[in-house]
C-alpha cells in the first residue's frame, strides 16, 4: 500500500464550507463508458470560504464548468477533486466517464448480469461523479437515463417518473424526479430487462401508491410474498407509528449481485434478490420470514433513514438501530412475539457479545473510523436496537411514540444525530436520560452480578446487583450504566408474587444505574423462584446462581415465554460448561436425568406453541459456547455440543418419534401456526437423524417433501449427523437446482457446515461446481462464509489449513471485493480467545495479508486493529 489509510474522528466533525441543494444528473449507459454529466446548484455556508473538495473514486474527468463556462481552477487528487476561487453562488458542471462492467467491488454503478445496478452507502456516489458525497448535504436530484431500448426497458432512478422519450439508434430515455432532498448515499439508478409485478397500495388519507417489484425474467411467481410483506409493512406503520408514505410510487428491484442485504435508496430499494425471491418450491420458511423482516426494514427506512438522515456515518445507528426496532416489532406483532425475540437474543449472545470482545469492539456510535463500510456492524444495528428497545422498556409505548413524534417534527427533511434522537425522547417523556447516553459512547458487553437473601422472619427478599462492563480493545475504563432490569418472582405454586417496596406496588423494571445497587421487596410470604432478565431487557450477561430445580421450575411456571426459554438456555449452559471442564480433565460428558426430564416436559406440553418448543429444544451454537469461556476449546466444545444432542436424542427418541409422525402436514402454508409445526416437526428430525432410524427416516422425509423447508432440513440432518444417505441426497438436490444460484446457496451453506473431516478439501472441491462463483457475495458467503464462521472444528484444524485457506481467498477478494473480504475476516480477528498454537498460526496469515502492496482500507483497518491489541 502506498499510503497509509487515515482514521477519522467523530469529534473533529465539520459542517462543509459550501453545499449542493440541487444535483441534475443525465445518464448516458455505455458498459465499458458510461458519461455522467452532473449539474449542481452550490451554495457557499461559510463566508470567505472560496474552495470546495469534491470526493471522486476512479473516475475520468473530462470537463469542469461554472456558470456554462470552462472552469480552469481545479486539481485532481488520489481522493477527489478540488475547486478555488469560487464564487458564493454558482451553478457547477462536471463530466465523467466510468467503466460499470470493469467495477467488481459492487459500490458505485456496477453493469453484473446484465443490468446496471448502483450502491451508494456509504460511499459509493463518489464511484458515479465528484461530489459532497457525506450524508450532510441534501439535495433535490433528478435523474435522466438514456441506454438501449432492447436490452434495457426499464430505466428506474428515484422519486417520481416526469418524462420519457424515443432517441436514435434504438435507444430511449426515462428521467425521475424526487420531491425530497436527500444525501447521495440513497441515490439509485437500475436498468434492465426484468419481469414487473405490479400493485397499489391506498394509504389511510386516501392516496394511491402504485407498488413495482421488478425480479429477472421467469421469477415472477416467486415475487407475490415480498409484495404483500410491502403491503403489510406499509399499514403497519401507519397504525403502529403513524407514518404514511409520501411518494406516488414504491419499487424494488431484486438482483442477485449486491454486497449487503439491500438499500433503502428513496422510492427505489435495491435488493438482494434473496430478499425477494419465494415460492414454496425454492424458499424455507426462514426465507419467507426474512423476506418480511427486510421488506419492512427498508420500507421503515423511509422516515427512519430518509426522511430523517444521518448528520455524519458516525451516527448510523441513528437510523440502522432504530430501524431495526422497528422491523422486530413488526415482525413479532405479526407474527410470534417470542419467538421472535428469541432470534434477536441468540444474535446478541452469540455473534454481537463476541464482536464485543473482538478486536474491532465499538460502541454503537463509533469515535474512529478508516473504512466505513467496517461499521456495518451488528453492534450497530443488533445491539443499537437494544438500546432503543431500553428507552422504549424505561418509557413505555405511549410516551415513546411521543418521542418519534417530536424527533419528526424537529428534524424532518434534515440530518440528525443520535443525541437529537435522545433528546427528543427526553423531552417528550420528562424522564431524565442523562446517564442513559453512555450506552451511545460505551463499548462492551455489561456484567450483572445477582445475588439474593430472604428473610422468612420479615418476609423480605433483597436482590444485591453488581454492575460491571469489562475493558475491550478501544475502551479500558468504563462507567456504571442505566439498565433496565426486569424481574418477576414466583411462589411455589407458580402464582406470581407482587413487587412490593414500603408496601406499595411497583415496576418490574428495576433501574440499575450504580456499580453496586440493593433492591428490598418486601410482602413476599415464601422463598421465591426469580425470573430475571425478562425480555433479554438489556443487552447484558447475568450471574446468578440457579439450581437445576429453579430453572426446571422457570421453564414450566414462568408466564413469559422468552422467560420459559430463556431458563432452558441457562440449564443447558449449566451443564455443557461442567462438561467441557470434564472433556478437558478425560472424563466422559454427562447429562443428568433430572435435565432431560425437564426438556421432556416442554416437548410434551399442551400449552405452548410448536415453534416455541422448537426453539427450546434447539442447543446454543458451538460459537456462542465458545463465548462462555477465556480461552476457547474448539476441540472440547464441539464433543460435549455433539454428545449433549446424542444424548437428548437417544433419551427422548419415543417422544421425538411420536410428534414427528403426528404434525405432518399435506399442504404447505405460511400461516404462522403452520410455520411453528414444522419447525418442531423438523427439529425432531434432526434429533431422530442421530438414532438407529436416522438414515431411514430422513430419506423418506426428503423423499416425501412437498416444499423447500422440509427438502432442506432433511438435507441439514443427513449432513450434521454425516448419514450414509447424505452424498446421494446432496447429490439429487444438486442434480435438481443447480440452475438456480439462489436455491443452491442453501446447499453450499451445508457444504460449508459439512462436520466430517475432510470438509475444507471438499469445500475446496465445490469451488468449481458449476453453480458457485467468488464473484457473487451470496455464494460466497454461503461456502467460504459457512466454513470458516460455522464449521468452527474444521476451520480451526490444529494443523492451520483452515486459516491459510481463508487468507487465500481474501488475497483473491481484496482484488475485486474488498467489502466481502472485510466480511469474511472476522473469524481471523479473534486469534487471541484461542490456545497458543492456533493463535500463532492465525497471526501468521494476519501477517501474510498485511504484507500486500494493496491491501484495501478495508483490511487494513481491520487487520492492523487485530495486531496491534
Amino acid at each position: 500500500m502506498t499510503q497509509q489509510p487515515q482514521a477519522k474522528y467523530r469529534k473533529d466533525y465539520k459542517a462543509p464550507d459550501f453545499t449542493i441543494t440541487h444535483l441534475d444528473l443525465d445518464f448516458d449507459l455505455q458498459a465499458s463508458h458510461t458519461q455522467v454529466i452532473a449539474k449542481s446548484r452550490v451554495k457557499q455556508q461559510v463566508i470567505g470560504s472560496d474552495s470546495m473538495f469534491l470526493d471522486g473514486d476512479g473516475l475520468s474527468l473530462k470537463r469542469v464548468e461554472i456558470n456554462g463556462e470552462a472552469w480552469p481552477h481545479f486539481e485532481e487528487t488520489p481522493e477527489g477533486l478540488v475547486l478555488t476561487q469560487l464564487p458564493t453562488e454558482f451553478e457547477l458542471l462536471i463530466e465523467t466517464h466510468i467503466d460499470p462492467a470493469a467495477n467488481s467491488s459492487l459500490e458505485g454503478l456496477y453493469l453484473s448480469d446484465g443490468a446496471y445496478c448502483t450502491q451508494c452507502e456509504a460511499e459509493g456516489f463518489r464511484r458515479i461523479t465528484y461530489y459532497l458525497d457525506r450524508p450532510d448535504v441534501l439535495a433535490k436530484f433528478t435523474t435522466k437515463i438514456a441506454a438501449d431500448k432492447s436490452a434495457f426497458p426499464f430505466l428506474l432512478s428515484n422519486g417520481n417518473k416526469v418524462g420519457s422519450g424515443e432517441l436514435e439508434s434504438g435507444r430511449h430515455w426515462v428521467q425521475w424526479e424526487d420531491p425530497y432532498a436527500k444525501p447521495s448515499y440513497l441515490f439509485a439508478l437500475v436498468a434492465g430487462d426484468f419481469d414487473r409485478l405490479a400493485d397499489s397500495f391506498t394509504t389511510r388519507s386516501g392516496r394511491d401508491v402504485a407498488l413495482e417489484i421488478f425480479v429477472d425474467k421467469g421469477n415472477l411467481d416467486r415475487a407475490t410474498h415480498a409484495m404483500t410483506s410491502l403491503k403489510n409493512s406499509m399499514k403497519w406503520d401507519e397504525d403502529r407509528f403513524d407514518l404514511e408514505y409520501d411518494l406516488d410510487i414504491y419499487m424494488i428491484v431484486a438482483v442477485d449481485f449486491f454486497n449487503m442485504g439491500a438499500m433503502e435508496n428513496k422510492g427505489l430499494n435495491v435488493f438482494n434478490s434473496k430478499y425477494v425471491l419465494a415460492n414454496s418450491d425454492t424458499a424455507t420458511d426462514t426465507d419467507y420470514l426474512g423476506i418480511e423482516a427486510v421488506i419492512g426494514h427498508e420500507y421503515f427506512h423511509n422516515w427512519t433513514g430518509n426522511r430523517v438522515t444521518c448528520r455524519d456515518w458516525f451516527q448510523l445507528s441513528l437510523k440502522e438501530g432504530l430501524t431495526v426496532f422497528r422491523d422486530q416489532e413488526f415482525s413479532s406483532d405479526l407474527g410470534s412475539r417470542a419467538v421472535n425475540r428469541i432470534g434477536n437474543v441468540r444474535t446478541m449472545r452469540g455473534p454481537q457479545f463476541a464482536e464485543d470482545r473482538s478486536p474491532m469492539a465499538h460502541p454503537i456510535r463509533p469515535d474512529k473510523v478508516i473504512e466505513m463500510n467496517n461499521f456495518y456492524t451488528l453492534t450497530v444495528y443488533e445491539k443499537g436496537s437494544e438500546v432503543i428497545r431500553m428507552m422504549h422498556t424505561l418509557l413505555g409505548e405511549v410516551k415513546f411514540q411521543k418521542g418519534i413524534k417530536l424527533y419528526f417534527e424537529r428534524h424532518d427533511g434534515t440530518a440528525a444525530t443520535c443525541e437529537d434522537f435522545v433528546k427528543a425522547m427526553e423531552d417528550a417523556s420528562g424522564i431524565d436520560l442523562k446517564q442513559f447516553r453512555l450506552w451511545y459512547s460505551q463499548s462492551g458487553t455489561p456484567v450483572l452480578d445477582v445475588t439474593s437473601v430472604y428473610d422468612d422472619e420479615s418476609n423480605t427478599l433483597t436482590l444485591r446487583v453488581k454492575q460491571h462492563t469489562p475493558s475491550t480493545a478501544d475502551q479500558k475504563d468504563k462507567q456504571p450504566l442505566m439498565i433496565p432490569f426486569d424481574v418477576e418472582l414466583y411462589a411455589s405454586d407458580g402464582n406470581v408474587i407482587e413487587l412490593q417496596c414500603n408496601g406499595e406496588v411497583v415496576s418490574n423494571v428495576l433501574h440499575v444505574a450504580e456499580s453496586e445497587q440493593t433492591f428490598v421487596f418486601d410482602n413476599v410470604g415464601e422463598q421465591p423462584v426469580i425470573s430475571m432478565l425478562r425480555e433479554f431487557s438489556a443487552p447484558v450477561t447475568l450471574h446468578y446462581a440457579y439450581s437445576d430445580e429453579e430453572l426446571a421450575f422457570l421453564m414450566v411456571h414462568a408466564r413469559n415465554e422468552f422467560a420459559r426459554w430463556d431458563a432452558g438456555q441457562m440449564l443447558l449452559a449449566k451443564h455443557i460448561k461442567a462438561n467441557v471442564i470434564r472433556v478437558q480433565a478425560g472424563e466422559a460428558v454427562h447429562i443428568p436425568e433430572e435435565v432431560v426430564d425437564a426438556f421432556r416436559g416442554v416437548l410434551l406440553s399442551d400449552q405452548l406453541d410448536a415453534a416455541l418448543i422448537a426453539e427450546v429444544m434447539q442447543l446454543p451454537s458451538e460459537n456462542e459456547i465458545g463465548g462462555w469461556f477465556d480461552v476457547v476449546d474448539v476441540d472440547a466444545i464441539n464433543a460435549v455440543r455433539g454428545a449433549t444432542k446424542q444424548h437428548f436424542a437417544n433419551e427422548l427418541a419415543d417422544e421425538f418419534s411420536a410428534i414427528y409422525h403426528s404434525l405432518k402436514q399435506m399442504e404447505y402454508s405460511i400461516a404462522h401456526d403452520a410455520i411453528g409445526q414444522r419447525s418442531l416437526r423438523n427439529m425432531c428430525l434432526a434429533y431422530l437423524a442421530l438414532t438407529e432410524q436416522g438414515d431411514d427416516i430422513v430419506s423418506a422425509h426428503y423423499t416425501d417433501s412437498n416444499n423447500m423447508t422440509d427438502t432442506a432440513a432433511a438435507l441439514a440432518a443427513a449432513n450434521h449427523a454425516e448419514l450414509a444417505s447424505r452424498a446421494a441426497l446432496m447429490q439429487a438436490f444438486s442434480d435438481k437446482w443447480q440452475h438456480d444460484g439462489l436455491v443452491m446457496d442453501k446447499w453450499f451453506m451445508l457444504q460449508g457446515g459439512n462436520p466430517a473431516q475432510g470438509a475444507l478439501d471438499n469445500v475446496k472441491a465445490q469451488m468449481s461446481h458449476p453453480a458457485f462463483s467468488l464473484k457473487n457475495p451470496n455464494r460466497t458467503r454461503s461456502l467460504v462464509g459457512a466454513f470458516c464462521n460455522n464449521n468452527p472444528v474444521n476451520f480451526h484444524a490444529k494443523d492451520g489449513a483452515g486459516y491459510e485457506f481463508l487468507s487465500d481467498i481474501l488475497i483473491q477478494l481484496n482484488e475485486s471485493n474488498p467489502q466481502v473480504a472485510s466480511r469474511l475476516i472476522d473469524p481471523l480477528l479473534k486469534f487471541k480467545r484461542f490456545d497458543q498454537d492456533r493463535q500463532a498460526l492465525m497471526r501468521d496469515q494476519l501477517e501474510r495479508l498485511a504484507l500486500l502492496d494493496n491491501l484495501a482500507k478495508d483490511l487494513y483497518e481491520k487487520i492492523n486493529k487485530a495486531l496491534e491489541v
